[in-house]
C-alpha cells in the first residue's frame, strides 16, 4: 500500500510540476490521469521493490546522488583534458569485474552510475560479472573494488 500511494503522489506531483496550470477542474484532471495509471500498473503488478524504490529514495538523495554528481564533474574534467591535451594518453579498454550488489536494483544502480560518469559505459550487466568499456587503462582499472561498488552496495542493500 505504501508503494502505491507513493507512486499516485509522485505521479501527480510530478504532472503538476510538468502542467503548470492549477485550476481546479486541471488539477482534478491530472489527479484522475494518476490514478489511473497507479490502477493500471497495480493490476499489472509492477509496484514493488525495485518498480518504485522508496526504500532507498533518502539515503539516494542524501548522500549517494551528491557524491555521484561529484564523480561526475570529476571524470567530465579529466574526460575534457585528456580530449584537449594531446599528450595525456587515452588508451581505451575493456574491463570485466564483478560487482558486489546481490538485488537486480543494485545491479542497474551501479551499471547507470557507471556510464552517468564521463570515461565509461556499462557494455554488459550480468550478476556475477560487468563488462565496461573505459577510456584510459587507470579508469579501467579504478573499477574493481571501487568506491561506486561500496556505495550502490550499501544504498540498494542496506549496508
Amino acid at each position: 500500500m505504501l508503494h502505491t500511494l507513493s507512486a499516485l503522489f509522485a505521479l501527480y506531483a510530478f504532472w503538476v510540476l510538468l502542467s503548470g496550470f492549477f485550476t481546479p477542474f486541471l488539477l482534478s484532471a491530472g489527479l484522475g490521469c494518476a490514478l489511473a495509471v497507479v490502477l493500471f500498473a497495480h493490476r499489472m503488478d509492477v509496484i514493488d521493490d525495485e518498480g518504485h524504490p522508496i526504500h532507498v529514495g533518502w539515503r539516494a538523495l542524501c548522500s549517494y546522488w551528491p557524491w555521484l554528481l561529484k564523480e561526475v564533474v570529476k571524470s567530465s574534467w579529466d574526460v575534457s583534458r585528456r580530449i584537449l591535451d594531446p599528450r595525456l594518453p587515452i588508451s581505451p579498454v575493456l574491463v570485466r569485474f564483478k560487482p558486489s550488489q546481490k538485488t537486480e536494483l543494485g545491479l542497474v544502480i551501479h551499471a547507470n552510475s557507471i556510464t552517468l560518469t564521463p570515461g565509461t559505459i556499462s557494455v554488459q550487466v550480468e550478476p556475477e560479472e560487468f563488462l565496461v568499456h573505459a577510456l584510459t587503462r587507470e579508469g579501467g582499472a579504478a573499477l574493481a573494488d571501487s568506491e561506486m561498488d561500496r556505495r550502490v552496495a550499501a544504498l540498494a542493500e542496506g549496508r
